[in-house]
């Protein structure tokens, strides 16, 4: 789970974590009315979207009296923001934070992470600052430092010198740059993050080491056990489709093609989109209805599928181990009858139950075509979408 920049600041300056002070703006009005607060000749206006390149999109704004921070927030709330992370769509912006200049000095990054390859919770950091750092990972990978920590004891201290002095932060602050790297990892671990991600990191004139932006994302495994990062769950800026996929344990993604897929198990689905690609086709959707999917669990799927109205067929892919196919079939018929099936349907069972879920979609009386196996189900739903 996503939550916005000024949400993530508020949770790091729970932990001690050194933020410029903002507030959010929802209008106009709010919007001076914050910087009137603030009080600093120089005001910053930032758009808050779930999506980094904000500042290239041209929604940051640095503002010097009121009349600017009124002129820049009337022209970013309502305005559509293309970043390279919204795609070519965008998203609204609905909401803004007015924060305080900052004299910025030198801006680096600094990033938690959890590292598949170690098993282990990974600090980077990089003197590459305010640089989406996929762009320093490709061109310049030597300038980014990395620490793994044993989750038995923490960040170490030696360990977060080693990767200031490692960025090159000015040795009079090191000794802030330990105590921001630390609050930052215990945010990381307490709040079940998955990504925590300053930058940039900013030494300013006056000897402060501040996050001037922050991106928290949150395991959605881990929320029932922080209510309070629930709440800040923003779903204007989620998909539809996925807010109610999320009501069923659901695990689904929308994607740009036009054939919907509903597939058990996530391997699967991913090899399910491949083939599909293989063909020529173009996936709609990653599903997942997960292996102990009820009849009533594949309804809400296959209606979620069907409200899109870019899926022009679906494919069923399904392999019945501890999922039933006469479930699935079950699933199928009713979500069909309730919503008009009008959009070619192809169906692959295999495993348990199957002759009885085959049996239950021929005597439907829907227009089911029936696969052999994975690929001629990709094949046939390409050919019919085609």
């Amino acid at each position: 789970m996503n939550i916005h920049e000024y949400q993530g600041k508020q949770v790091l300056k729970q932990y001690g974590v050194a933020v410029p002070e903002g507030h959010v703006a929802f209008t106009v009005e709010e919007a001076v009315q914050a910087a009137e607060k603030l009080g600093t000749p120089v005001v910053v206006v930032k758009a808050q979207i779930h999506a980094g390149g904000r500042g290239k999109a041209g929604g940051v704004k640095v503002a010097k009296g009121l009349d600017e921070v009124r002129s820049y927030a009337q022209e970013l709330l309502g305005k559509v923001l293309v970043t390279h992370q919204t795609g070519p769509e965008g998203k609204e912006v609905k909401r803004l934070l007015i924060e305080q200049g900052c004299d910025i000095k030198k801006e680096y990054y600094i990033g938690v992470v959890v590292d598949r390859s170690t098993g282990r919770v990974v600090m980077m950091g990089s003197e590459e600052g305010g640089t989406e750092i996929e762009e320093v990972a490709a061109q310049s990978p030597e300038k980014i430092f990395k620490e793994v920590i044993d989750p038995a004891i923490g960040l170490q201290g030696f360990q977060a010198r080693r990767l200031a002095f490692a960025i090159n932060i000015p040795k009079e602050l090191v000794n802030k740059a330990v105590k921001f790297m630390q609050a930052l990892y215990q945010a990381f671990v307490d709040k079940d993050c998955s990504i925590a991600e300053i930058n940039p990191l900013v030494v300013t004139g006056d000897g402060e080491v501040l996050a001037l932006d922050a991106k928290l994302n949150f395991d959605s495994n881990a929320l029932f056990r922080h209510k309070d990062i629930l709440a800040l769950r923003d779903l204007e800026e989620e998909d539809e489709k996925e807010i109610e996929a999320s009501k069923f344990d659901l695990s689904y993604i929308a994607l740009d093609g036009n054939i919907g897929c509903m597939v058990n198990g996530a391997g699967l689905a991913m090899a399910t989109m491949d083939i599909i690609k293989y063909y020529g086709g173009e996936p709609a959707n990653f599903l997942d209805v997960g292996g102990g999917a009820t009849a009533e669990k594949v309804t809400e799927a296959f209606k979620i599928i069907l409200s899109d109205q870019q899926v022009k067929g679906i494919f069923v892919n399904i392999f019945g181990g501890i999922m039933r196919c006469d479930v699935i079939a079950s699933g199928i018929v009713e979500a069909a009858k309730q919503v008009g099936l009008s959009r070619p349907l192809v169906v692959r069972l295999e495993g348990t139950n199957v002759a009885l879920g085959k049996d239950i979609l021929a005597d439907s009386g829907l227009d089911i075509v029936p696969a052999d196996s994975m690929a001629d189900g990709a094949r046939k739903i390409v050919e019919l979408v085609s």
